[in-house]
């Protein structure tokens, strides 16, 4: 008749439908020496009962550079080796930098365009530039990101299309196969929970028959560091690859007087990107609550607000969240 068949610990169903939420695991690179060592990954870096006194960092990324802010407070010596020109991946390079350079000021080592080609019990081998150094490191932290867990749970029974390093999917979170569906990690699309939340309503409407499309351009990203940084719809870097026209407004956060009332002696960045109708495509922000007023953004970005549209909003003052009204007439 159609219907799936799925046991798990002894028991048998049979269903209709799908929804494949297997997640991902931590991708280890093959990395001389790195087998034969006790490393961590977010998993044991989050079981520890003992602080080391160094850790170098493999991956600069949004996980990397949570537990660099995490360890760096706690007085631990941190270093951290991204092989890309700055840190935070595909997010905002302005802001990026910007919570690069705070934490090189509280002791953070940056090894940049570096590579670590071989790990020891008590040290890091890296290269850059043709050169090679040697950082000292009681404990090493792998995070040079996650892949889609595609194993052991049967797709191969179904030829589920995949692409990339995930589950082929369509706006409503469809797989190739009409009656699957998948969400989150596995997707290997967007890895947040909160994606992966939002994937699931979508798919779930599709399944009972009510309208609903996974939009992807309005998702945000946050770095949970001290500050905080945080992005929803295009970067720069973004529209510069793709040849698209676009201009940008921006302030520091200084200009909301409770920011700097509650923010002493740090600033912070609201960067506004505006494509040729002056409408509100991407948001990027560094300073404290930036996770929590990055959704105002997403709001504008996802309903097509134009500066003149987003200027009408009322912002209680004073709030750090008026700095949007501030950046908005800058």
């Amino acid at each position: 008749d159609g219907r799936f068949q799925l046991s798990a610990a002894g028991e048998a169903y049979e269903v209709t439908y799908l929804l494949v939420c297997t997640g991902s695991d931590t991708l280890i690179p093959p990395i001389k020496g790195l087998s034969e060592i006790d490393y961590w990954t977010s998993k044991e870096a989050l079981e520890i009962t003992t602080l080391p006194r160094s850790l170098v960092i493999i991956g600069g990324g949004v996980i990397g550079m949570e537990f660099a802010s995490f360890f760096n407070s706690m007085g631990v010596q941190v270093h951290v080796v991204e092989m890309m020109p700055e840190v935070l991946g595909a997010m905002d390079k302005e802001t990026s930098g910007m919570l690069r350079s705070e934490y090189q000021k509280r002791g953070v080592n940056f090894h940049l365009n570096a590579k670590v080609i071989e790990v020891g019990k008590e040290s890091v081998t890296i290269e850059k530039e043709g050169k090679t150094a040697r950082i000292e490191a009681e404990k090493v932290l792998v995070s040079v990101g996650r892949k889609a867990n595609l194993s052991q749970v049967g797709l191969d029974k179904l030829n589920i299309e995949l692409l990339r390093n995930g589950v082929k999917v369509d706006e409503h979170m469809q797989t190739s196969h009409p009656r699957v569906y998948a969400c989150g990690d596995i997707t290997g699309h967007s890895m947040l929970a909160h994606t992966a939340i939002r994937e699931s309503e979508v798919a779930i409407n599709h399944i009972l028959g009510v309208e609903d499309r996974m939009n992807y351009d309005c998702v945000p990203g946050v770095v949970y560091t001290n500050p905080e940084v945080a992005g929803v719809g295009k970067t720069e870097e973004e529209l510069k690859a793709s040849g698209i026209s676009y201009h940008v407004q921006k302030l520091p956060m200084a200009y909301s007087g409770r920011f700097v009332a509650e923010n002493e002696l740090v600033n912070g960045l609201c960067k506004l990107i505006l494509d040729d109708d002056d409408r509100v495509i991407g948001c990027h922000m560094l300073g404290n609550p930036v996770s929590e007023l990055i959704v105002l953004a997403g709001l504008a970005v996802q309903h097509g607000y134009t500066v003149e549209e987003f200027q009408k909003t009322v912002f209680p003052h004073p709030t750090v969240g008026e700095i949007f009204h501030e950046t908005l007439f800058a």
